[in-house]
């Protein structure tokens, strides 16, 4: 029987870094239209999301400026052109899934290594405030609605960054480039652990999305990353009070 080490690199092998063979070409028309598709819709996003961060939390607004956001990531990513659910790997390297149960785990995974920082940044005043800052909309406002919207959300950002604008890229340099966008996106929000989190989480749903060839395994890890964060973030930064 493996040890857990092994178990541990099968499954990261499995779910990160053994592309499926899933080989697709596109006519060249199709491309560009995903490019300029891609383009328009990464504007729009940057503008509805510069509007959104000047909401101040309590503001009734912030709900369907978020959900606009969502909207405006998931219709570009709709009229770019078609999306692939993908699959991946099982860890034995057999056959192959839809990696929905390979996902969570990754989700639980990542989960787990960020709250365990969060413990660290809990003690460090100039880190926690600003990350309790963009928590205070769950705070004063509906925590289940808040919820529903970071899903719905998480859904949309991947359509649009792991499936339009991934496909409109360069395979060789997709993954670099959409994680670069992805975290510079969270730039004005102004706070240094939502980009470095938006860095990690985006290199992780890239690799998932190069190996699987679609983005339900990245939805699925970022909504469980996501939705975990926000359930489980507040407590944990309250660990030193």
């Amino acid at each position: 029987m493996a040890g857990p080490v092994a178990e541990l690199r099968a499954f990261l092998r499995a779910s990160l870094l053994d592309p499926v063979d899933q080989a697709r070409t596109e006519a060249p028309g199709v491309l560009l239209r995903r490019r300029w598709v891609a383009g328009a819709t990464l504007l729009a996003g940057a503008v509805t999301l510069g509007w959104a961060l000047r909401i101040p939390p309590g503001d009734p607004l912030f709900y369907p400026a978020t959900l606009g956001l969502a909207a405006v990531w998931a219709v570009g990513a709709v009229l770019a052109g078609p999306l692939h659910l993908g699959r991946a790997h099982t860890r034995a390297g057999t056959r192959t899934s839809r990696s929905v149960v390979q996902s969570l785990a990754l989700g639980l995974l990542l989960l787990g290594v960020f709250l365990a920082g969060a413990v660290v940044v809990a003690g460090i005043p100039a880190l926690r405030d600003p990350v309790q800052g963009l928590l205070d909309h769950a705070r004063y406002g509906s925590l289940a609605l808040v919820a529903v919207i970071t899903a719905v959300n998480g859904i949309a950002e991947e359509l649009y960054f792991r499936g339009a604008l991934f496909d409109a890229l360069p395979r060789r340099g997709a993954v670099l480039a959409t994680t670069l966008v992805y975290g510079l996106s969270t730039v004005p929000t102004l706070i240094p652990l939502l980009v470095f989190a938006a860095l990690v989480l985006g290199t992780v749903v890239g690799l998932q999305r190069r190996v699987t060839g679609g983005v339900l395994g990245p939805i699925v890890t970022h909504l469980t990353w996501s939705l975990g964060m926000l359930f489980l973030l507040p407590y944990t930064l309250d660990v030193w009070s």
